[in-house]
């Protein structure tokens, strides 16, 4: 089942353009509560109940970002996640009841740009929204001039263009991931810390057991490894990504820095 729900403006200005956005939950009062909220900014909410309606939805129009649930009918959000990623990069908020590091770690390996413990605030999830939409709303400009391209070996980092690739490969990054490897790419050499990145790079302040910097820069060093495979790069000219114990990371291109490693 799924439903169009879009209030009209009452007048107060939006602290930012109207989004289009794909909520899926299941909760008919969870979910009718985040839409009042959602739409009181003006933003046009789709509301889907299930994994396969909101799939259908999903293949039918473009959506400026989607919050899904994990425990679905039909299909969970997990697999909602996973068929999503295969098509599109459109920002995803994950909402989960389960509170295991591993569930939330889970969502974040497949593709998620954040994710919110239930029961939801939706103050936090407007929050959350906004700064999702900092990191992946950058203006667009002539990709062929790329002023802020960043070259380190034989990766190019490009935020305008929402675009990383290595030997000329796309990486197929997520903007999270994007915007942690962008702020790596521009002090590569520099250990740059966990609190740094997490506040720039994902919009929050770090919180105690907070993985979720952790999960980004691994799926990252995997992406990037996998490009490299593929294109038989030397190792000489693939950046690496080094964890520095109790600081935080450094992108390095295949030299060593000294100091103890994570």
């Amino acid at each position: 089942m799924a439903a169009r729900v879009c209030a009209p403006p009452d007048g107060r200005p939006s602290p930012a353009a109207p989004l289009s956005i794909l909520l899926v939950e299941d909760d008919v009062e969870l979910a009718q509560m985040l839409v009042e909220f959602m739409s009181d900014e003006a933003h046009a909410v789709t509301l889907a109940h299930d994994g396969v309606a909101a799939l259908g939805l999903l293949l039918e129009q473009p959506f400026d970002l989607v919050v899904l649930d994990v425990m679905l009918p039909r299909a969970d959000g997990f697999e909602l996640l996973q068929t999503l990623r295969r098509r599109s990069q459109v920002p995803v908020i994950m909402m989960t009841a389960r509170t295991a590091p591993a569930d939330r770690i889970s969502g974040l390996e497949l593709g998620a740009d954040d994710y919110l413990c239930k029961p939801v605030d939706p103050l936090e999830l407007m929050a959350r929204i906004r700064a999702v939409m900092r990191r992946t709303q950058a203006p667009l400009r002539d990709a062929a001039v790329e002023p802020d391209a960043t070259v380190i070996g034989l990766l190019r980092v490009v935020p305008s263009s929402q675009r990383a690739t290595l030997a000329g490969m796309d990486l197929g990054l997520t903007a999270a991931e994007l915007r942690v490897l962008d702020m790596l790419a521009r002090q590569a050499g520099t250990p740059v810390s966990r609190e740094h990145l997490t506040e720039l790079a994902l919009g929050r302040s770090l919180e105690a057991y907070d993985r979720s910097l952790d999960t980004h820069v691994s799926n990252l060093r995997r992406k990037l490894r996998r490009a490299a495979d593929l294109a038989n790069a030397p190792d000489a000219s693939v950046p690496e990504i080094r964890g520095l114990r109790s600081f935080g990371y450094v992108l390095t291109a295949g030299t060593a820095i000294p100091g103890p490693s994570a």
